[in-house]
C-alpha cells in the first residue's frame, strides 16, 4: 500500500507553509526521523517557494507527495514558463538568494527538473526515509 497527497494551491507565499506543514504532519504520523523530515521539510519549502517567486504567469501549482515503503516523491509542478536548470548558476558565497536549486540537490537523493511541453516546470525529489523505533509508517505501508 502507499500513501499519497496532492494539493493544488495558489501561486501565493502563504501556500509554502500550509503544504510544508501538512506533509510534515503526515511524515510525523508515519514515524518518519526528525532528520529526514526535516531535509524534506527544507527540499519542500525550497521547490514551492521557486514557484512563488518564478512562475509566473501562472495562478496556482500542483504539489504531489507519495510515500511507497522507504522512499518519499514529491512532485512540484507549475504552469509557468519552464526554466533551464543546467543555466542557473550556483549562489556565491554570502549571497542571500539563489541557493534553492543547490539546497535541493544537496538533501535530496534524487533529482530530476523537467520543463513540460504546455509550459511549466516539473521538479520531482525524491527522498529515502527512515523510521523511528516502533513506528507505525514501515508497517501500516506495507500491508
Amino acid at each position: 500500500m502507499e500513501t499519497t497527497m496532492a494539493l493544488r494551491l495558489p501561486r501565493d507565499a502563504a501556500s509554502v507553509p500550509l503544504i510544508r506543514q501538512m506533509l510534515d504532519g503526515t511524515l510525523n504520523s508515519l514515524g518518519v526521523e526528525p532528520e529526514i523530515r526535516d531535509d524534506i521539510e527544507l527540499m519542500l519549502t525550497e521547490a514551492c517557494s521557486n514557484v512563488v517567486k518564478h512562475a509566473a504567469p501562472s495562478d496556482e501549482y500542483t504539489v504531489s507527495a507519495m510515500v511507497y515503503d522507504d522512499l518519499c516523491v514529491i512532485r512540484v509542478v507549475d504552469t509557468g514558463h519552464g526554466f533551464d536548470p543546467a543555466s542557473v548558476r550556483d549562489a556565491t558565497p554570502g549571497s542571500e538568494n539563489g541557493r534553492g536549486l543547490q539546497i535541493m540537490r544537496a538533501l535530496a537523493d534524487d533529482v530530476r527538473f523537467t520543463n513540460k511541453r504546455e509550459n511549466g516546470a516539473v521538479v520531482c525529489l525524491e527522498k529515502r526515509l527512515r523510521y523511528s523505533p516502533g513506528a507505525a509508517g514501515p508497517h501500516f505501508i506495507r500491508t
